[in-house]
């Protein structure tokens, strides 16, 4: 090995201690960020050895029996467990897809409007729903699929569709889609500004070229702004790759009923009721482990395979 070489590691040291020198302002105001992602996401790491062991809270840590991964092998012989991860997968699956589809159709009929204050109105409606509380949506859906005066009854009473009110919660075909289709309303707005701000970074001049050459709006769109935005799409589908277990909990929790527990039973409801209902920390432990663990190797696999199609990555 050369000194050329050799001297690179130490040149680029050099330069990270002079840029954060020129920067200290910036590394100061980070401190209180970093200090609260160790605190609040790193020091609690040390609570996955409950997994472990027949953790029992009046035990001090050296007293408490290791068990290995017996905890991690009841999960995959246990039919409950089996169900509650099916639920979450295709709940998850089903409010992505949505998602994704309907924000880039709604990205791409608010890119096409002409009229600067219909578009602005329009964006603006559509995203509000975001800063809503999901326990306030909960209520929502309840309240509109409500048997007694709920307003999809009413109205698919009074067009004629249905004779009697259907209690949609009740049913267990219905509740995947309510799920997802309340997820898309709730969220449809937001994910849409990601796309629009991608849009607006497509050179005009190109929008004018195709126009000359006689192309009209659809052929526009599916050839010019999708593949514009096409590297946004692959990062967003990376990102939404680590939170296929990640399903939402307040809805499938407050919603389910013993009508339909068997499809509304989400992993998360699953380690609130053996980890604070049953005080079964150590199998409650082991679910959490297990859905961190699957997300993170689906991230990871997700942006592998991004870099091998040679499209865009997080790194």
């Amino acid at each position: 090995m050369d000194k050329k070489t050799t001297a690179l590691p130490i040149a680029n040291k050099r330069n990270f201690w002079q840029t954060l020198l020129r920067q200290k302002q910036l590394a100061f105001m980070s401190v209180p960020f970093v200090l609260y992602i160790i605190l609040f996401k790193f020091v609690p790491l040390w609570g996955w050895t409950m997994a472990f062991q027949d953790y029992k809270p009046a035990k001090s840590f050296s007293q408490q029996t290791w068990v290995g991964l017996k905890w991690f092998l009841f999960l995959f012989n246990d039919k409950e467990f089996l169900k509650v991860l099916r639920n979450t997968i295709c709940m998850s699956f089903i409010s992505t897809a949505l998602g994704y589809v309907t924000a880039i159709l709604v990205a791409l009929l608010l890119n096409e409007m002409r009229r600067i204050g219909l578009k602005r109105f329009v964006q603006t409606v559509s995203y509000l729903p975001h800063f809503l509380s999901w326990i306030i949506v909960t209520g929502l859906v309840a309240n509109v699929l409500s048997v007694e005066d709920g307003v999809l009854n009413n109205v698919l009473m009074g067009l004629g569709f249905i004779k009697q009110p259907i209690s949609w919660l009740s049913i267990p075909k219905y509740f995947w889609h309510i799920i997802g289709w309340t997820y898309v309303w709730k969220e449809v707005g937001w994910n849409t500004i990601v796309y629009l701000g991608a849009m607006t970074a497509i050179d005009p001049n190109i929008y004018e070229a195709a126009e000359i050459d006689g192309c009209g709006r659809i052929r526009k769109i599916l050839h010019i702004t999708l593949p514009g935005i096409k590297p946004t799409i692959i990062i967003m589908m990376i990102m939404s790759a680590g939170n296929i277990l990640n399903s939402n909990f307040e809805m499938p929790f407050f919603l389910r009923n013993g009508m339909i527990d068997d499809v509304a039973s989400t992993i998360d409801i699953y380690v609130l009721k053996y980890g604070f209902n049953l005080f079964n920390f150590s199998l409650a432990t082991a679910a959490g482990i297990f859905k961190n663990v699957v997300n993170i190797a689906l991230l990871v696999l997700a942006n592998y395979f991004a870099k091998k199609a040679g499209e865009e990555r997080l790194v």
